[in-house]
């Protein structure tokens, strides 16, 4: 599997829940969402805008994904809002397409277009590594099995705060019969299963 197959294996709605250890003050939180996943070609035109944005040969480009997420978390203020969307493109390496740039139009730590390194591990598991100018940033992603979706992500600030996150992400099935009963319907949209527990 190269980084391109992964985000198409990754198309779809998902439900993410989350849980956040802020490691200088020894709390954890909990939180979710739901992700929306749309696969992109290389001929994509938003594809190339992301590519030209960070001065890269759109011709380089294998693809890309457009994601969008609304979510909570617990410590929320009643202006704190976890909902947005971004572009990724990915530049595989000319000699292994398993390894790359990963282009995006806002980072994950910080909210400002991000050229992070990718490369898939041998578990065809995603590692993303991106530098911020102020903190740093790991994460993998992974498939336990088709529609459930594992995440883990480090995030290191260079003043010494680190958080550290792990999601479970469930596929969110489309509805197959539109005359089933409605809260059948809202049971089997809102159900979903946490390795944790939870």
């Amino acid at each position: 599997m190269d980084a391109m197959e992964f985000f198409q294996s990754s198309a779809g709605e998902w439900r993410s829940q989350r849980s956040t250890h802020h490691l200088a003050f020894r709390q954890a939180e909990i939180g979710d969402s739901n992700i929306q996943v749309t696969a992109l070609a290389a001929d994509d035109a938003r594809v190339a805008e992301i590519c030209q944005m960070h001065e890269v040969d759109p011709s380089r480009a294998a693809g890309g994904a457009f994601v969008t997420w609304h979510g909570s978390m617990a410590w929320d203020k009643d202006d704190e809002n976890h909902k947005g969307s971004t572009v990724f493109a990915i530049v595989p390496d000319p000699e292994n397409p398993r390894q790359g740039l990963m282009l995006r139009e806002r980072g994950y730590a910080e909210i400002v277009p991000v050229a992070g390194r990718f490369e898939m591990d041998d578990e065809d598991g995603l590692l993303l590594i991106t530098e911020y100018e102020t903190m740093s940033s790991i994460e993998r992603f992974w498939f336990a099995n088709p529609n459930v979706r594992m995440r883990t992500s480090t995030v290191k600030r260079f003043g010494g705060f680190s958080t550290s996150t792990f999601c479970t992400e469930i596929r969110v099935e489309p509805d197959s019969d539109a005359t089933s009963e409605a809260a059948g319907d809202q049971v089997a949209a809102s159900e979903f299963y946490s390795a944790l527990g939870w």
